[in-house]
């Protein structure tokens, strides 16, 4: 007999098999214990403020004024007048597990923020005041 043929060897399906239950177990414990959560989420909402500000920053007014978010500053008037319009289209341009705010100098677009809940914001200066951009997860 030769030296070689007195060792044991596993056969390619036990190995296989093996390999394939530690797979099974490897997803299960993955749904089983979850994904962590990620650890930029005020980061991530500035980020959706900062873009959503600067979307309305950019559009042309409805009226008047240089942009959206001017028009909307520039009186009592005009902030009553385009609210909903400014509501409609952060319900557009924001995903749909947000919630938002803006403030004006004339008053307050969108839903009242819980406390406690982390969010993100972004101003953005105009000629009749600033206007803030508050946005949180549901």
């Amino acid at each position: 007999m030769r030296e070689d043929d007195s060792r044991g060897q596993l056969s390619l399906p036990v190995i296989e098999a093996a390999l394939g239950v530690m797979l099974v177990l490897a997803v299960v414990a993955g749904f089983a214990l979850g994904v962590p959560h990620p650890g930029g989420t005020e980061r991530q909402l500035g980020v959706y403020a900062h873009d959503a500000a600067t979307v309305l920053a950019d559009e042309p007014p409805r009226h008047g004024g240089a942009t959206r978010l001017e028009e909307v500053a520039a009186s009592p008037a005009s902030f009553e007048r385009e609210k909903g319009a400014l509501r409609e289209r952060l319900t557009r341009v924001l995903p749909a597990n947000c919630m938002f705010r803006v403030l004006t100098p004339h008053g307050t677009v969108g839903y009242p923020r819980p406390a406690g809940v982390p969010a993100g914001y972004a101003t953005v200066p105009t000629a009749n005041g600033p206007v803030t951009v508050e946005v949180w997860y549901v």
